[in-house]
């Protein structure tokens, strides 16, 4: 079939008309578009901080398989109960899986369930269970007084990279340096009374105790420690502003 040839009419209609601007190109779609600075819902400091934390279903999750070894090692003996805590952490990481969500945080919490059970169970003592998590809580102390000590707190570092692109312009403010460096030694006061509490009870013995003080000072601290910085850093940048 052949085409049609275009009359000298045609042409002329496809043209805008004399003194009549030709038709602006249609706008862009908003959604394929980059959004001004300033605009869209940024997630908040503390919003950002406690997903970096695991979020409140993570810090959860983290506890459960910390109690499920609490009951169990009371109701069985020890290797059971070893069994049944290292099943329910991989349970969880299952699960998430299984979701395709994010499993980051559960593999972070299972890697302190089995090198706890692994000790325990070479050991044939519960309170070994313990060990690492008390240990890992120690370094946390050392490297937050360490980064007070060397002028780089751990919680201003930790501020410049979730909400600042990792700069240090932070530090050059003499306020948000000092509201950072206290900041930074109370968390790692925090950690050190959950060390002295739980290495008293496992120099004591005191298996189910150390079960229960575990958990209690899991989550919770970090809560009242995520809710103290972000009431602080806000006052800061607010009266600045």
């Amino acid at each position: 079939m052949t085409r049609p040839e275009r009359t000298t009419a045609d042409f002329v209609a496809d043209q805008p008309a004399a003194g009549r601007p030709a038709a602006d190109p249609p706008a862009p779609d908003p959604a394929g578009s980059d959004p001004e600075p300033g605009e869209g819902s940024e997630p908040s400091f503390s919003e950002q901080l406690a997903d970096q934390l695991g979020g409140w279903r993570g810090l959860v999750e983290s506890s459960i398989p910390v109690t499920v070894f609490v009951i169990a090692n009371i109701l069985l003996d020890l290797r059971p109960a070893i069994i049944i805590a290292v099943a329910s952490g991989l349970l969880i990481a299952g699960f998430r899986l299984s979701r395709r969500q994010s499993v980051r945080h559960a593999v972070n919490g299972l890697f302190g369930i089995f090198l706890g059970a692994f000790i325990a169970w070479r050991s044939g003592d519960a309170r070994d269970f313990y060990l690492p998590g008390i240990i890992i809580s120690a370094g946390y102390a050392v490297a937050l007084l360490a980064s007070v000590v060397f002028r780089w707190p751990l919680v201003g570092w930790i501020w410049s990279v979730v909400l600042d692109g990792g700069r240090t312009r932070w530090r050059e403010d003499a306020l948000l340096l000092r509201t950072f460096a206290w900041l930074t030694v109370l968390w790692a006061v925090i950690y050190l009374i959950k060390v002295c509490i739980q290495y008293g009870l496992y120099l004591a013995h005191q298996d189910e105790w150390l079960g229960v003080t575990r958990i209690a000072l899991g989550w919770p601290p970090y809560a009242l420690l995520l809710a103290i910085t972000v009431w602080s850093v806000r006052r800061v940048t607010r009266h600045q502003a």
